[in-house]
């Protein structure tokens, strides 16, 4: 008995978990639902707790240094401290807020690479090794978040990527913030190099925050410079956010001297 304890410790016979989640699409304020299960191994173990929580694949710089680290958000227990005795089954349903500003990973069907969501599960068990799991799920932009991307495609913007970077801006929620990079109108291309949009969302609507990377001169060191729009949850007419988006970029341009 000594001896399996011993390896239940190390992770050999521990119990093992399996989440199932009812869907693995949600979209940011939304919420992510399913079950964990948990079989015990060869011996019984106490848990401390059981948790949920996102994870995201975040882009980390420093210096002329660059690294992607998984980054957990939102975490929430959904099983408190308990036993779990040899071969024994346990279902714990849960439901899990997504927050506001959770990146979104796909776009009409359309998966966006370099930006990665998943629903991390652990089982903290006291003095051994912590059974885990992870299911990936899919985030949906919100109905305003898809206006403002089809909007910018009707003013000649090109999609170009998406990331998700460490860092906040003024108004972040959480430690990283989603950019969405786009390619300059004909009109702006060589004096303008991207387009890069961030959204920062809350129940109340979405503030679009627009930088654009300017390109720099013979004498001239290129810069950023930036610009934010506000935006309800109800302004998902394509034709009067293109217009709004058409008069921040504008306005932008006017005060750096692109136009």
């Amino acid at each position: 008995m000594a001896f399996r304890n011993l390896m239940a410790k190390l992770g050999a016979g521990n119990a093992t978990v399996d989440t199932v989640l009812d869907s693995p699409v949600t979209q940011p304020g939304g919420t992510v639902t399913g079950t964990v299960h948990l079989t015990g191994g060869s011996v019984a173990q106490d848990i401390a707790e059981c948790r949920v929580s996102l994870q995201a694949a975040v882009e980390v710089e420093s210096g002329d240094h660059e690294w992607r680290e998984n980054v957990t958000f939102g975490t929430a227990v959904v099983a408190g401290a308990g036993r779990i005795e040899p071969g024994a089954r346990a279902a714990v349903p849960f439901s899990f807020p997504v927050p506001w500003q959770c990146p979104f990973t796909a776009v009409d069907g359309w998966t966006l690479r370099g930006v990665s969501i998943g629903l991390r599960t652990r089982v903290d068990i006291p003095g051994g090794s912590d059974p885990g799991d992870l299911d990936a799920v899919t985030v949906q932009p919100l109905p305003v978040q898809r206006t403002v991307l089809q909007a910018l495609g009707g003013l000649g913007f090109g999609f170009r990527g998406a990331d998700v970077e460490k860092g906040r801006l003024a108004g972040s929620d959480l430690p990283f913030y989603q950019e969405v990079e786009f390619t300059p109108p004909p009109a702006l291309r060589g004096r303008v190099n991207e387009l890069e949009v961030t959204f920062l969302t809350s129940p109340h609507g979405v503030e679009v925050v627009l930088e654009v990377d300017r390109r720099g001169g013979l004498f001239t060191e290129g810069r950023d410079v930036g610009g934010r729009l506000h935006l309800s949850h109800h302004d998902t007419d394509v034709s009067a956010v293109a217009a709004q988006l058409d008069a921040a970029v504008r306005q932008l341009g006017s005060r750096r001297g692109w136009l």
